[in-house]
């Protein structure tokens, strides 16, 4: 790992929006440096760059958008940036996540606006590497606005360097104007990038030809644009715009030491104690994070957990059974959800058994400041973490299992999906993490619609806390149906309402207004040309 590509803090001083401030002014400052005194070698560039990509995403929104999701309940309403009143659908146009969300991806793109502005001043830039640059700039650019344009839909599309007073003139581009944007965007900086195994190690983290072929069929999967989805998955799975396949060990692609594997297609790149996140002392047993826990699964996640013999848990003959209800399920179950039983490894090598049912102790769901679902996360657990939970992991925004993933929905979605394409997506996916049983390997031959919800589901546990649950059901128009009603966590009583299952909290999906996030109040203060969502 390149630690000095990833943590350069040269442009701590306000250059990304500050380089052209003084552009007015008579006199240049001669106490920080300007457009006229900064943009003299290449390196001026790979220190802009490496700012850019230091705002490429946030480790909050990487976690606690499980909790936007059906995937995982915050009793806290602070946590998160209010994440809790989001998924209640008790949100209005001031909310800290949707006002601080807004101006973090606009953020990113100035920073990328600058760098394209700026770059051609270099002379003594390497031909080669200012297109890499420039190739760069337009992915991060591009990942910013589909963040955008998926939250919000019409966003304004700023591709310039441009002043405060032109910023507050800005009006709302529509939204598939700048999908299109994106999609070209992507295009273009594909053609330039090289193919992840040109970069050296140093190298690693940057966008890459395959990265951003992978971005964009990502984008093409949440328009529903079937067809092309397959052209650039069966593009991503030849090998012919970059060497990916899965790592052997399911748990393995989430640990320290195997950063950077095959699998990883585009990661946040951090490093103890230069740049780190702290969330996993939310999610973790109580007793090994000793915070309040702010991201416990719920039953509804693990209720879609498959038994081994590859059938839902609700069907008959699966074996699955209320008294023993963590046994015989999906090899990942047990690498993603920590469950009442489950033995927990510390860092120094030590044992401990989770108990949650109530009355267990520590972390049992009648502790206050404990899981309220009985559930905790083991997925991005990182033992190497210092004394106050800090860590340093890479968090992966694109691997090669979304790849496959990505290609059975879409074949599926054609009422293309054969044996074949079974066999080297979702297949393969189970084959790594464990499956034996041939129900559970082999084409499940069904309709179109029975396919459908088993791609789907299959989705949701591969990827489970990973942070994509959350833009599925929103582009599968699910989330006014998983959103509404009750989030549940364990068993806690024998019968009664819902079958003595907790109910942790009541949620509201309102269709009409919620499939698109305000624009920020603040934003329209500052400027009145900026239009607001329907119901807003």
């Amino acid at each position: 790992m390149n630690r000095n590509f990833r943590y350069s803090l040269l442009l701590g001083l306000g250059l990304s929006m500050g380089l052209s401030s003084c552009q007015d002014l008579d006199i240049a400052p001669t106490d920080r440096p300007t457009d006229a005194t900064f943009w003299t070698q290449p390196a001026d560039a790979a220190n802009v760059l490496a700012t850019a990509y230091e705002n490429l995403y946030n480790s909050e929104y990487f976690f606690f958008n499980e909790v936007l999701s059906d995937n995982a309940f915050n009793v806290s309403d602070v946590n998160g940036s209010n994440s809790r009143n989001i998924a209640q659908g008790a949100y209005g146009t001031n909310q800290q996540r949707i006002t601080n969300e807004w101006g973090y991806h606009y953020t990113g793109i100035r920073k990328s606006n600058v760098l394209l502005a700026h770059i051609d001043e270099i002379p003594s830039i390497d031909a080669g590497l200012k297109a890499r640059y420039i190739g760069e700039a337009r992915a991060l650019r591009a990942f910013h606005y589909f963040q955008l344009l998926t939250w919000y839909g019409d966003v304004p599309l700023v591709t310039t360097e441009i002043g405060v007073t032109e910023a507050q003139q800005v009006t709302r581009t529509p939204r598939a104007q700048v999908l299109d944007f994106v999609l070209k965007e992507l295009d273009e900086a594909a053609a330039a990038l090289p193919v992840n195994t040109a970069y050296a190690v140093a190298d690693r983290g940057r966008f890459t030809k395959g990265a951003a072929l992978a971005l964009k069929a990502r984008v093409l999967l949440y328009e529903s644009r079937w067809a092309e989805v397959t052209t650039l998955t069966e593009q991503l799975m030849s090998g012919a715009v970059g060497t990916y396949s899965l790592f052997p060990s399911y748990t393995g692609v989430f640990a320290p030491s195997n950063e950077g594997n095959n699998e990883v297609m585009l990661d946040l790149q951090y490093l103890v104690p230069t740049r780190t996140h702290s969330e996993q002392r939310l999610f973790i047993p109580r007793t090994e994070g000793k915070l309040i826990t702010a991201i416990a699964p719920t039953q509804e996640l693990v209720n879609d957990y498959i038994m081994a013999n590859g059938q839902a848990i609700s069907e008959v003959g699966s074996g699955y059974s209320e008294e023993t209800p963590y046994a015989g399920r999906d090899p990942r179950f047990g690498a993603t959800i920590v469950h009442d039983g489950y033995v927990w490894r510390r860092p120094d090598g030590s044992t401990i058994t989770i108990r949650t049912v109530p009355g267990t102790g520590d972390n049992s769901v009648d502790r206050s400041d404990a899981s309220p679902t009985g559930y905790y996360s083991a997925k991005y657990f990182d033992p190497t973490a210092d004394a106050n939970l800090n860590s340093g992991l890479n968090l992966i925004l694109i691997r090669y299992a979304d790849v496959l993933l990505m290609h059975a929905e879409a074949k599926n979605e054609q009422n293309q999906l054969t044996a074949a394409d079974w066999d080297r997506t979702i297949g393969v996916l189970r084959r790594r993490a464990g499956f034996t049983a041939a129900g559970a390997l082999n084409f499940p031959a069904g309709s179109q619609e029975s396919l459908r919800s088993i791609v789907r589901r299959e989705r949701r546990t591969e990827l489970a806390m990973e942070g994509l649950r959350i833009f599925d059901i929103r582009r599968w128009r699910t989330a006014e149906t998983v959103l509404t009603g009750y989030v549940h966590g364990i068993k806690a009583g024998s019968s009664g309402v819902d079958n003595g299952y907790l109910r942790v909290d009541q949620r509201t999906f309102d269709p009409s207004r919620h499939y698109l996030w305000p624009v920020p109040q603040r934003e329209r203060d500052i400027n009145p040309n900026l239009s607001q969502n329907p119901g807003w």
